[in-house]
């Protein structure tokens, strides 16, 4: 997470901020919400299920805007919620998830939990001002809750035409799959959560993205009814894009924020390409920048849209928020080294490791009338020394950057990148990192 990120709004004004960026879908009353934050902070929360050991960028908006509340003065809890991820939420599915094994399940929370930590301040890490930021897990106040006692406590305050009556629900019934009475019953346990954070911890707001507006009104109906007490709720937009395809989802599958799962290279170039008509929403939903800021780098990417000036600011936010400026810095290296024109240089090539794959070479293995042959096959970019002839003969090979000539049998005499590095590189994606032992 970068620390150079400005801080947003203060008190309620937070709200004018949201609805400036587009970010407020619904909500239960805007005004309501301004003036109960302009008496003092507010207690908020938001909810992320394990179902995989790593959140994905889908849930970025969400995750930044208890950022952007607790930046602005008010108390962000983050709830992992291992007792709805046993039995998974409907919304926004057309068919039942698969429930996971208590093992699994664990581990996940773990895992989520770390990442709900690195993008709020807890004790111990806070700034002047800070409220410190809560991290729950609903198992908490959900295990050990028998039947018969959940049905009394929580079951009776929530009508079934009430249920009926929500479009997550309305639309499994009316899909082919239809739906289980277990994730009939998450709305249950999901509105329960409001009601026990807000008896616990005085949490008045609950905010998601909007699939959820359905779960954060029974919670809201709940504590009307069983503490005879007001609460309220937001919702942003999911994230769409323009082109059609799904946010966050790549050929290769989602886009995550876990460096294992997805290399923080590959979540900037994600947003490096992303299409001019969703690049100044992303800017305003996916990064801490100001809006006026925002509108500043817009102002400059419409002067020359091919330069993709504000793609780049983008990445460079949302790396930055994920994994650190260094790792920000890392992938734009990467980038020079795959896609600039100057020949690399060992800081290039140190940042692509990991990235393309690499092989371990001796210094006597690039010597020889054929050790750009012999390397070719090593590196298995060739599949024996004939195909590696043959693609040299087509002009299909590069050196660091460098085309070599067809009838180029050896490496170039200055090979080696800082006494340490060779990139070769096969027609035009496939990249090998030759590594001197």
């Amino acid at each position: 997470m970068s620390d150079s990120q400005p801080d947003g709004p203060a008190g309620a004004a937070i709200i004018d901020d949201l609805v400036a960026r587009g970010l407020v879908q619904d909500s239960t009353d805007l005004e309501a919400i301004r003036e109960r934050m302009a008496d003092g902070p507010i207690t908020l929360y938001c909810g992320f299920d394990p179902t995989a050991d790593s959140l994905h960028v889908g849930h970025l908006v969400p995750l930044l805007l208890l950022r952007r509340f607790q930046d602005a003065g008010h108390r962000a809890i983050a709830l992992a919620g291992g007792a709805t991820g046993m039995v998974g939420d409907p919304s926004g599915r057309h068919e039942e998830r698969n429930l996971l094994d208590g093992e699994t399940l664990t581990r996940n929370v773990e895992a989520v939990a770390a990442q709900l930590c690195s993008f709020l301040r807890f004790e111990g890490n806070l700034r002047e001002g800070d409220e410190p930021a809560v991290l729950v897990d609903n198992r908490e106040w959900t295990e050990g809750v028998g039947v018969l006692e959940f049905l009394r406590d929580v079951g009776k305050h929530v009508t079934v035409g009430t249920m009926l009556g929500k479009e997550s629900i309305r639309a499994r019934l009316a899909g082919d799959q239809g739906i289980s009475f277990t994730e009939f019953s998450y709305m249950l346990l999901q509105a329960n959560d409001f009601y026990e954070l807000y008896d616990r911890l005085g949490c008045e707001l609950q905010v998601g993205g909007s699939d959820q507006w359905g779960n954060i009104t029974a919670g809201i109906d709940m504590i009307r009814r069983r503490k005879a007490a007001g609460a309220h709720g937001l919702t942003v937009p999911l994230m769409t894009r323009a082109d059609g395809a799904k946010f966050g989802k790549t050929a290769d599958g989602a886009v995550w924020l876990d460096a294992a799962r997805t290399l923080p290279y590959e979540l900037h170039q994600y947003f490096v390409n992303v299409d001019d008509r969703d690049v100044e929403r992303f800017l305003l939903h996916l990064t801490l920048l100001g809006v006026d800021e925002v509108a500043s780098v817009m102002a400059e990417h419409g002067r020359a849209p091919e330069s993709r000036a504000a793609q780049k600011r983008l990445a460079d936010e949302v790396c930055s928020l994920v994994h650190g400026d260094s790792e920000t810095a890392r992938a734009r290296l990467a980038a020079k080294g795959l896609f600039g024109v100057e020949p690399p240089t060992g800081e290039v090539l140190e940042a692509l490791r990991g990235i393309v794959p690499e092989t371990t070479v001796k210094a006597g293995d690039l010597d020889g009338d054929e050790s750009l042959v012999d390397v070719l096959v090593a590196s298995s970019l060739c599949g024996s020394r004939g195909d590696a002839r043959r693609t040299l003969a087509g002009g299909g090979v590069s050196v660091n950057g460098v085309r070599q000539v067809a009838e180029a049998l050896a490496l170039p005499s200055d090979a080696l990148v800082d006494g340490r590095f060779v990139l070769l590189q096969k027609g035009r994606r496939n990249r090998h990192l030759l590594v001197l032992a």
